[in-house]
């Protein structure tokens, strides 16, 4: 028998996020109410971006810039490069 989706996968989208330092991180979640529409997924730099300063703001580390951010199970880009 099949099992049903859990609603918490469908209330999140989760992206890997490459950073010009070569560094990356994975699954990174951003809601899914706040992507699609005209723009698509490029709303998701804006939310990763403010949740690297608040990690950055609590650790006191920051994180490079952030080179490419894709969904998470895409095939890298950024390894083709």
């Amino acid at each position: 028998m099949a099992r049903k989706p859990s609603k918490a996968q469908s209330e999140f989208v989760l992206f890997d996020v490459y950073y010009e330092d070569g560094a990356r991180t994975s699954n990174r979640k951003v809601p899914s109410s706040e992507l699609g529409g005209f723009e698509g997924d490029e709303p998701a730099r804006a939310i990763i971006e403010a949740q690297d300063a608040e990690i950055a703001e609590r650790s006191g580390v920051s994180r490079g810039r952030i080179k490419l951010i894709e969904r998470a199970g895409a095939k890298a880009k950024a390894k083709a490069k």
